[in-house]
């Protein structure tokens, strides 16, 4: 079990949801939307690496990935205008948010560091 300490993502592809702890108190929780039939989220666990405002993506069509922290090559938590599929598979691959929520926390990783952050998916 890794530590409590820092900021962590826990990423449920279960339940479609994602929790973030702060120093092991649960801080937010929220609805995702991971992978759909097809595609395939990861497991594992990460930490971000790289972090940008905007990014769209080269892979699929330049699609927006507002809020976009990077965590494993080109999978991402990210924001998304897709609100309604939240809580169900419906993305490639990586996690989406709603937009707001992504907002909140690629601020908090930019606050905290990626050094001290870790993104786990199960």
């Amino acid at each position: 079990m890794a530590s409590a300490s820092g900021l962590v993502a826990r990423v449920n592809i279960g339940s479609q949801t994602m929790t973030v702890e702060w120093e092991g108190r649960v801080i937010h929780t929220w609805r995702v939307s991971t992978a759909r039939k097809g595609y395939v989220t990861p497991r594992g666990t990460w930490r971000p690496t790289r972090l940008h405002k905007m990014w769209r993506s080269r892979k699929y069509d330049n699609a927006p990935m507002p809020y976009a922290v990077f965590y494993h090559g080109g999978y991402a938590i990210h924001g998304t205008y897709a609100v309604k599929q939240l809580g169900r598979p419906a993305s490639h691959g990586c996690v989406r948010l709603n937009t707001g929520n992504a907002q909140r926390f690629y601020s908090l990783v930019r606050e905290v560091g990626p050094n001290n952050t870790r993104i786990v998916v199960n």
